[in-house]
């Protein structure tokens, strides 16, 4: 049974930083090509963070996030993080791994993936 965990959100203050982690089990006949990180504030649209493909380690961000926010990858782990600095109110939202079996599809399309986590909640706030 495929499984994704995030942890490491929470209250911070504009300015300051968190680190999220998701961990990835289950993973048995089957490979995914990405993980991806997505963010929905309430009342929006869940959105495109940040993308990684397994193979090389290539990553992709969306353009509100670039510069401030970092993914990585550590694979005998099975597990990805997003450090994220440089927070602002804005990115206040619940954030979700998930992962991309390899179908096609673009990085920041939520319907590119296929198994997603139970989210962790991010607020940025004074």
């Amino acid at each position: 049974q495929v499984q994704l965990v995030e942890s490491g959100g929470g209250l911070v203050q504009p300015g300051g930083s968190l680190r999220l982690s998701c961990a990835v089990s289950g993973f048995t006949y089957l490979d995914y090509y990405a993980i991806g990180w997505f963010r929905q504030a309430p009342g929006k649209e869940r959105e495109g963070v940040s993308c990684i493909i397994k193979s090389d380690g290539r990553t992709y961000y969306a353009d509100s996030v670039k510069g401030r926010f970092t993914m990585s990858r550590d694979n005998a782990k099975s597990t990805v993080f997003l450090q994220m600095d440089s927070l602002k109110a804005e990115d206040t939202a619940v954030y979700y791994c998930a992962t991309d079996l390899g179908y096609g599809g673009n990085w920041y399309n939520p319907n590119s993936y296929d198994y997603w986590g139970q989210g962790t909640q991010v607020t940025v706030s004074s």
